[in-house]
């Protein structure tokens, strides 16, 4: 039987299948945060669910990378797992540029200040 991983490493050969997976990243990034986040909580995707007030297949399908949440199912996880939602703009990575010159020129917001913000300003 060959392994995922097996399989996986020879479609990237192909430069279609490639750009397929590359075009992905961003959705499985995401899908990582959810599961990390929820694991750091100590919770279940049903506890989850329910400190979110939805459903647990609705909480699948966020870490399954099926879905894009909005802005607003962000900041209910965040608020769920007692975490604070950030959102950032870097600069994209070019071919032949270092790391270490990625952090240059990045911008952030956290939901948290700006919602005070709003409910003060």
């Amino acid at each position: 039987m060959t392994r995922i991983s097996k399989l996986h490493e020879r479609w990237l050969k192909d430069p279609k299948y490639h750009k397929a997976y590359d075009a992905l990243q961003d959705e499985f990034a995401l899908a990582r945060a959810v599961i990390e986040a929820r694991k750091a909580a100590g919770l279940t995707q049903l506890q989850l669910a329910q400190r979110m007030g939805t459903t647990q297949p609705f909480v699948a399908r966020l870490e399954a990378g099926n879905t894009r949440p909005s802005l607003r199912t962000l900041e209910r996880l965040a608020e769920a797992t007692g975490l604070r939602l950030v959102i950032a703009f870097q600069p994209r990575k070019k071919k032949g540029v270092r790391e270490a010159a990625i952090g240059r020129g990045a911008f952030e917001v956290s939901l948290d200040s700006a919602a005070k913000a709003r409910k003060t300003g």
